[in-house]
């Protein structure tokens, strides 16, 4: 069957809106929602009322109207992602029908065009990977370094799902591209389309039980919402499964049905034919370490341990997104609210009810209120929890109390926990291009480094020796540039360009007097982006350009010390703990031990 007759009919369904859909179990909307032929799902009522807020699709006779997004149409009939994806992809057009260009997200691409170019469209493709917490193996790094020079725009895009996108590949050029992906560690199942997305975790490399952990239960989160039909190797590497064996506890919770979770015998086991009503994000995390941005996802975990930091189980929130329809007053962005606490066994049960609430609940009609943060506003929490806890089969344990939460950029050096280091550098606007790709390079092949991915669109390369650390310093600070100040650590303020494109020979004269002014004029505990705002950027100007050096003290007594390095470095750090320079720390021990020397001979 040809693509042409396939959309043609997708459009006749649509005008006549009657829809067969057979073994579907039905979906529940804010308005009437019924399904044309074997199946009829009735309306959700508007009630808190536990019993009325799950629905089962039950046979009737009844031929009955449904208004669904054109989408809808177009991912039941697909034969679960393939068609008409499959034929499209074939031929010599440029670009994608409109059925295939929604059906190629679900596979990790968009279609997109040059709108500076007139006349004949210019079809390219953006392709996004899916890394659960952000995790890139060196491998992985390359070959992806290597396809954007190759196949696309020659840039790395880091997004804030903690994974990559290329840019600018050509149809053509598509199934090598995506199959060489594949079989280097990596995939695009799954990073766009009516699904769940990356699962984020926080990308710090650290070894301690607790993030250990989270990222653990992300990454099986992420296996057990992976899409199960085969059609995306079927596409790509002609039926090849690449792929790493899930554990076992990942395959039973997906294969449960005993609380009517699932479609039986279906490819699809937990998406079926509609998979879902939108997008769904899901984000793992410790306590405080708000790295995630965890109130931002359809769910929220949170890892819970006892005092000896032993994994107990997890506290759950619902409900957040920030998306909204530009001047459609009735979208709007929303935190997430706690749902419950669940036993650490239980958290792919939960969150597959969850899922399930959505898919089976959530609207279809009007795509710009599918997210289920409209579903959860619309009934309320109690409702919800109700519904979620009949797939679930238990109900949810009180929520458990938390600490504050806290921003961490992982920018900098740290302690990996294993002995090893991990760094963080920051990625404008999550660009890596020209001579800061150049350098990375550089870095990861040399020394066979990992990489991470953060929500913040930077870099971790993680797993460091300490010998490592000079070297590699040199490379990096060679390729990169700092030109903005002003910003605070708990991001309470933004950051404003103080200067554009200083050169590398320059930068010494740029922030010596901005540091030393910083040190000699600071409040007591100011943090240098809370001093540059306070000062203001004027200010700041006059003293880089009436810079002329250090100034030197005018006491006639200079006592000059000399140490070791570790000593010097050592005593460096003391002196930064107290807000004062080396200099200031060593003569105040210096004029303690004399003073007690005198003491001494007095007695």
């Amino acid at each position: 069957m040809a693509a042409s007759t396939v959309l043609a009919k997708a459009v006749g369904a649509e005008r006549e809106l009657k829809v067969h859909i057979p073994g579907y179990g039905g979906f529940i909307s804010s308005g009437m929602i019924t399904l044309a032929g074997s199946v009829r799902a009735t309306p959700a009522s508007s009630s808190s009322s536990c019993s009325a807020g799950i629905v089962r699709a039950v046979a009737t006779p009844d031929t009955a109207v449904i208004k669904r997004s054109k989408v809808e149409l177009y991912k039941e009939q697909s034969n679960f992602l393939r068609f008409p994806l499959n034929e499209e992809l074939q031929n010599e057009a440029a670009g994608i029908n409109e059925v295939a260009t929604q059906l190629i997200k679900f596979h990790g691409s968009y279609q997109q065009t040059n709108r500076d170019e007139r006349g004949t469209k210019s079809y390219q493709f953006m392709l996004r990977t899916k890394n659960p917490c952000g995790k890139v193996p060196n491998k992985l790094y390359l070959v992806m370094d290597d396809l954007a020079d190759e196949f696309g725009i020659g840039t790395l895009r880091l997004t804030t799902r903690q994974t990559f996108q290329l840019h600018g590949v050509l149809k053509k050029n598509l199934k090598t591209v995506m199959s060489t992906i594949i079989k280097n560690m990596g995939s695009t199942l799954g990073a766009c389309g009516d699904l769940n997305r990356n699962v984020l975790a926080p990308a710090a490399p650290y070894t301690n039980k607790e993030y250990a952990f989270a990222q653990e239960t992300a990454e099986n989160i992420a296996s057990l919402l992976t899409p199960q039909s085969g059609a995306y190797y079927d596409i790509w590497v002609d039926g090849e499964k690449v792929m790493s064996a899930e554990p076992p506890d990942v395959t039973a919770a997906r294969n449960d049905n005993s609380h009517g979770t699932n479609f039986p015998e279906s490819p699809e086991p937990i998406y079926g034919t509609q998979f879902l009503p939108r997008k769904f994000k899901i984000a793992v995390t410790v306590p405080t370490d708000n790295s995630v941005d965890i109130l931002t996802n359809d769910i929220g975990v949170v890892v819970i341990s006892d005092s000896d930091g032993e994994h107990q189980g997890f506290n759950i929130y619902v409900g957040g997104g920030m998306g909204r329809t530009h001047r459609v007053e009735t979208t709007f962005p929303r935190l997430g609210e706690p749902l419950g606490y669940v036993p650490k066994e239980d958290i792919l049960y939960a969150v597959k009810a969850i899922v399930v609430t959505q898919r089976e609940n959530g609207r279809r009609d009007d795509r710009k209120y599918s997210r289920m943060k409209y579903l959860i506003s619309q009934w309320g929490i109690e409702k919800f929890r109700c519904v979620v806890e009949k797939y679930y089969g238990k109900k949810f344990e009180p929520f458990r109390e938390l600490p504050d939460w806290e921003f961490r950029s992982y920018l900098g050096w740290h302690e990996q926990g294993d002995g090893a280091l991990f760094c963080g550098l920051h990625v404008d606007s999550g660009r890596i291009g020209g001579k800061m790709k150049k350098a990375l390079r550089e870095v990861i092949e040399k020394y066979n480094l990992n990489v991470r991915i953060t929500p913040n669109q930077n870099l971790i390369l993680c797993d460091i020796r300490r010998t490592w650390r000079r070297p590699i310093t040199t490379v990096l600070a060679q390729a990169g540039l700092l030109i903005w100040l002003g910003g605070t650590p708990n991001q309470t303020s933004l950051a404003k360009c103080f200067m554009n494109k200083v050169k590398i020979q320059d930068l010494e004269k740029v922030l010596e007097p901005l540091f030393y002014n910083w040190r000699r004029k600071r409040l007591r505990g100011e943090p240098f982006g809370q001093f540059t705002t306070r000062v203001g950027f004027d200010k700041l100007q006059e003293m880089v350009n009436k810079w002329d050096g250090v100034i030197k003290s005018p006491t006639k007594h200079n006592l000059k010390i000399f140490a070791d390095r570790q000593t010097y470095e050592a005593m460096e750090e003391l002196a930064q703990i107290q807000s004062k320079s080396a200099h200031q720390l060593a003569m105040e021990v210096i004029r303690n031990y004399v003073s007690s020397q005198q003491n001494g001979k007095e007695e």
